[in-house]
């Protein structure tokens, strides 16, 4: 991966450098020069009249180049020509390695930013492609049809989600190997977002540079800026999170019992929205149908936390058996595990006010089909290599 800082920090460098030496051959044959104009010059033509301005100036360059060729052999003055052509050509290589660098990193950002940002690549590259063209697309228009829209768009994302493929569940007993694999799975919608790796609790190799990149996501995304900020978060996703939010949603009488007063209207106009939803849906799906939400986040928290060194991992793995048992007992399926984080992620963008649903339905919809179908290189995904707990308790209404 690559460090946009960093690059940068070369780039200077060898700009310095680059210059630096070809301020130490201009010294070099500046004190040549100086060297042969202090032995018995001879005596100069007298200048014709006409050698004056612009012809004057030519036959000092002339001159110039007489002396060097004095001083230098003809194959010395090759070399340097050589050279200075070279150092010509090497910082034109600068300038587009440090350009083509620039756009792979575009590539990587969604590393640089949490789940909450996991679409800002796919925004940079459109907005690049719109420049490009010399267009602007305007943002929709967040009415009654668009929440319709986005509804529609929902049900049916969900509905493929539903019609994927997935081994029946098993009995895990208590085999902590086993319940913890499960546990590290639990964030794998934010983990493929993020390509982070699945096959064990590093979210990715040690190196300064990917260490840096998940301390941007967790601050950058989530405000949490060491051990005590994580801990409260998981706990706050553990015993409260959506599922306590969209009971409150669907309970309400109208918006406003959920206003505090302090709210502009923007973000009131937020709140209406979300309510909206939980008044759509709360016959369909319990409060209970959102945990896949709040439990793949807090698993993914867990994860990150246990990376950066501010949880043990002996304290990241009980985190993830109570994630786990929680997913266990209120889901039945990966598959419905997908759908709770679809359903909980439309929520999340009503109240955030953020107008590209669509694009995050698909980013969240492509991870769980890559986790439960596999890629083209794979034989079925991680999730249909761990099947899902016997234990369950489904989260619908019946």
């Amino acid at each position: 991966m690559i460090d946009l800082e960093e690059i940068q920090k070369r780039a200077q460098k060898a700009n310095e450098a680059a210059l630096k030496s070809l301020h130490k051959n201009l010294e070099q044959v500046q004190s040549l020069c100086e060297k042969f104009e202090e032995a018995p010059p001879q005596e100069p033509e007298p200048p014709e009249p006409e050698l004056q301005g612009q012809a004057l100036e030519e036959a000092n360059n002339q001159r110039q180049v007489e002396i060097l060729g004095q001083i230098f052999s003809e194959d010395v003055m090759a070399q340097m020509a050589a050279n200075q052509q070279h150092l010509q050509e090497l910082m034109e290589g600068k300038v587009s390695e440090i350009s083509a660098a620039a756009m792979d990193s575009i590539g990587m950002m969604n590393q640089l930013f949490g789940e909450d940002m996991g679409v800002l690549s796919a925004a940079l590259e459109t907005l690049e492609m719109e420049e490009a063209e010399g267009e602007e697309e305007e943002e929709p228009v967040m009415d009654a049809q668009w929440e319709e829209d986005v509804n529609t768009l929902l049900e049916e994302t969900m509905a493929r989600i539903q019609g994927l493929p997935e081994p029946e569940p098993i009995p895990y007993g208590k085999d902590p190997d086993q319940w913890e694999r499960f546990g590290i799975l639990l964030s794998g919608i934010v983990s493929t977002i993020n390509d982070h790796r699945l096959d064990g609790m590093d979210v990715e190799a040690h190196i300064p540079v990917m260490e840096q990149q998940v301390v941007s996501i967790v601050r950058r995304s989530w405000g949490i800026d060491g051990r005590s900020d994580l801990l409260e978060m998981i706990r706050y996703l553990m015993g409260e999170g959506y599922i306590l939010r969209y009971h409150l949603y669907s309970e309400a009488a109208s918006p406003e019992e959920l206003l505090e007063g302090e709210e502009d209207e923007e973000e009131r106009e937020n709140v209406a929205r979300a309510w909206r939803f939980a008044q759509r849906y709360k016959e369909r799906y319990a409060p209970s149908f959102m945990a896949g939400w709040d439990i793949g986040r807090a698993a993914m928290l867990a994860r990150w936390g246990c990376y950066l060194g501010w949880i043990t991992r002996g304290e990241a793995v009980g985190i993830l058996w109570e994630l786990s048992q929680r997913a266990a007992e209120e889901l039945c399926s990966w598959r419905q595990f997908a759908q709770s984080y679809l359903f909980g992620g439309t929520m999340w963008k009503l109240l955030c006010g953020d107008s590209a649903v669509d694009s995050y339905l698909g980013y969240l919809a492509n991870a769980a089909t890559d986790l439960l179908v596999g890629k083209e290189d794979q034989q079925g995904g991680q999730w249909r290599q761990v099947p899902w707990p016997a234990r369950r308790k489904i989260g619908f209404i019946p």
